[in-house]
């Protein structure tokens, strides 16, 4: 890493964080100190129908009273924020005609269980739960490349045959994905007018200078993705640092809807940030 180093926390305001958020929040803002950089702020609010402004606000107070600090973006006023996803739309219209141009990229009407169903039995990827999409039902090359718009259609990625994606990660070391075993066809841009979550990061990553993207573990398999992306529109793809999750007392991670580990509801129940940072469960994972 160089003092040029630029990293990120990007929530999704889709409910209240919880102390997995936290952790890695923390570990991202104690990396661009490490390296004297700087940490950016942005708000991932992407999808109108699940992100809301309460969980938008929420999460800054949540993060600011953990102890998190950031140097660009909603509170901050830094020379290029605040960061909304919803305010760039142009950024991913751009990226989407390039893909398209290129012919990385085809219109899809084929649902989740179209997909499910032409594949027999869904070969479920555990990192991400979903079928990989069968090559035969892919339209010939060049379908959709005279579109002007996205129009009311899913987009996908036509990934490589012949392709193994590795990437080293500065948390958990070599990583390495087949292409059309451990992953295939992938959205890019929804059908109700949204790009992808894929998309999205990738061209926000990239126009934003990010150095090093530190998110969780379970985003492994969207880092193989993205580099795809990356890759197709020319740009230079950041370093990753995959955090280890944090899971319940049944051993699922962490997710939104388990309301007792929520950092309002630690706080309100009298825990303080130090208390949740030597916790037992701060820890987990990170030593081994």
């Amino acid at each position: 890493m160089t003092t040029s180093y630029r990293g990120r926390i990007a929530p999704t305001p889709t409910g209240y964080l919880h102390l997995g958020h936290a952790r890695t929040f923390w570990i991202a803002m104690e990396r661009a100190r490490e390296f004297g950089g700087k940490l950016i702020y942005r708000d991932e609010d992407i999808d109108p129908d699940r992100c809301k402004p309460e969980f938008a606000e929420g999460a800054i107070e949540d993060i600011q009273w953990f102890g998190c600090h950031w140097d660009e973006g909603p509170d901050v006023g830094g020379p290029a924020g605040p960061y909304r996803q919803s305010e760039r739309m142009p950024l991913f219209l751009d990226a989407w005609q390039q893909l398209k141009d290129a012919g990385f990229i085809y219109p899809c009407d084929k649902s989740r269980k179209d997909v499910a169903w032409a594949t027999q039995a869904p070969h479920d990827d555990e990192k991400n739960n979903e079928a990989i999409y069968p090559e035969h039902l892919r339209p010939p090359i060049g379908t959709g490349k005279t579109a002007t718009e996205p129009g009311a259609s899913n987009w996908r990625f036509r990934v490589p045959s012949d392709r193994k994606i590795e990437f080293d990660d500065g948390c958990l070391g070599p990583c390495a994905f087949n292409c059309l075993r451990d992953f295939g066809d992938f959205l890019i841009w929804r059908k109700d007018g949204q790009p992808a979550y894929e998309l999205a990061v990738v061209v926000d990553d990239a126009a934003m200078a990010i150095t090093e993207v530190v998110r969780g573990e379970d985003l492994l398999i969207s880092t193989a993705r993205q580099l795809l992306i990356y890759e197709a529109l020319g740009l230079q793809a950041p370093q990753f640092y995959h955090t280890p999750l944090l899971c319940d007392t049944s051993g699922r991670r962490l997710a939104k809807r388990h309301r007792s580990l929520s950092l309002r509801e630690l706080r309100e129940s009298g825990k303080t940030p130090e208390d949740l940072r030597n916790s037992e469960d701060w820890w987990s994972g990170l030593e081994d």
